[in-house]
């Protein structure tokens, strides 16, 4: 081929362009975008279910957490925390009962050493002092007397049914009327009403009929005016009155419970 073909330069070619390269540094650097999830408000409405729901970490394991600690002893360790004082000044709280105090004494430190303790020497004493009583009264006659150890079960199962159920009914009618309650605190002061119970069980003992009604309506009253008239410095709503007139007769009930079967 000819050099002159060869040696042609291209820029005088129709139609050819010069390349141009320029050298610019480029300051954009490519991101990704980041992904915002919206936070939505809690569907509360009638379409409630529907739409985008937030999880927060976490949930379940509080969850769990929350129902370990139910059944962990641990957890109610706060509840014993109580000294000798502290117990005998709650003791005498409950023989004066027209104060109506009580859940103030309480607010700080409720206890559960009371309700078990209590409610523990109530079975003792009555399973105890019963039989003893009954001995005393078949004692004139010619009738052979046994221990009846159904004493221990019917005063097991009558107090502690008590000390527990009737305080746990009653929250929850205090919170179905929407009233704010707690049932340590319930628990607390159903157990230091029972203690005049213990003192009026050992007086029961006398084989004398007339002396052991006045003894047990003297009681009752005492018991029944603690729980009522503490419920109605705690409590403030429109229906006190049922809720009052059913915890006097309820412990009243215990109590002439309590003569019939262990001292007749």
């Amino acid at each position: 081929m000819d050099d002159s073909y060869t040696n042609f330069p291209t820029s005088h070619l129709v139609g050819s362009v010069p390349a141009v390269v320029t050298e610019e540094k480029n300051s954009y650097k490519p991101q990704a975008p980041t992904a915002n999830s919206p936070i939505l408000p809690p569907n509360n409405g009638s379409n409630a279910g529907r739409g985008y729901q937030t999880l927060e970490e976490g949930d379940g394991q509080q969850s769990t957490n929350k129902w370990n600690g139910v059944f962990s002893v641990s957890s109610y360790t706060e509840y014993f925390n109580v000294d000798t004082d502290l117990v005998l000044n709650r003791l005498m709280s409950s023989l004066n009962p027209t104060t109506g105090d009580f859940f103030s004494k309480i607010d700080a430190n409720p206890d559960l050493y009371g309700l078990i303790w209590i409610s523990t020497t109530l079975v003792f004493v009555l399973s105890s002092i019963g039989n003893c009583a009954t001995y005393l009264m078949q004692s004139d006659s010619n009738s052979s007397w046994n221990f009846d150890v159904n004493y221990v079960n019917v005063a097991a199962c009558s107090v502690y049914g008590y000390a527990l159920l009737v305080p746990l009914g009653f929250y929850f009618l205090i919170r179905y009327m929407g009233i704010s309650a707690s049932l340590i605190r319930f628990w607390c002061l159903w157990g230091y009403s029972l203690f005049v119970l213990v003192l009026s069980s050992f007086l029961l003992i006398i084989p004398v009929e007339f002396l052991r009604w006045t003894i047990t309506i003297a009681a009752a009253t005492t018991s029944a005016s603690f729980v009522a008239l503490n419920l109605r410095t705690y409590v403030q709503s429109d229906d006190l009155m049922i809720i009052l007139v059913a915890s006097f007769a309820l412990q009243a009930a215990l109590t002439i419970f309590i003569k019939m079967w262990f001292f007749s």
